[in-house]
């Protein structure tokens, strides 16, 4: 391996090795984000249909609760049966009949990487994620000497994106 020989080496060497043992968990996270973005949409959605038998004589909102459906509104009710846009729930015997438009299970899993709190499996790889971008951040500052010209534009590049993103948090 390469020889650490004071602060700059170590950062540059430390950066190389970590990039490229964090480029498969990048590309997974670069993809569930850009998935999150269209999550308000049926963009690679599958319709899934579901049948089960819930509890009985539950109001709206418990059914909403129950079915985890976003949005959730009764549109007409007959007799014992609730109508709803997913589908039908009727109260005398609990029977929900429905549809969900899912993601495919393999995306499904990677989109919910950004979604994780921290009671769950995937909050320790989220933090070392977070841990090793802060690095890549704080390393890059001694990929070059500071008097250098890449170093200077380097740093206007820095300011300018902290700008933009400022401002894009506050339109």
């Amino acid at each position: 391996m390469d020889k650490i020989k004071d602060t700059r080496s170590f950062m540059r060497i430390t950066h190389r090795y970590l990039g490229y043992f964090m480029a498969g968990i990048m590309v997974i996270y670069a993809l569930s984000g850009i998935l999150l973005i269209y999550r308000d949409t049926d963009f690679l959605k599958q319709e899934k249909k579901y049948e089960k038998t819930i509890a009985k004589e539950l109001d709206d909102k418990a059914i909403e609760k129950e079915l985890k459906l976003k949005n959730f509104e009764v549109t007409k009710k007959e007799g014992t049966v609730s109508y709803f846009k997913e589908g039908t729930y009727n109260s005398a015997t609990g029977e929900t009949k429905y549809s969900k438009m899912e993601l495919p299970l393999v995306l499904d899993k990677m989109a919910k990487l950004h979604k994780s709190k921290s009671a769950d499996n995937l909050s320790p790889l989220n933090a070392f994620f977070g841990i090793c971008l802060f690095f890549f951040v704080i390393s890059s500052f001694w990929m070059f000497n500071p008097k250098s010209k890449p170093f200077k534009r380097g740093i206007k590049f820095t300011i300018a994106g902290i700008v933009l993103a400022i401002v894009l948090i506050f339109i």
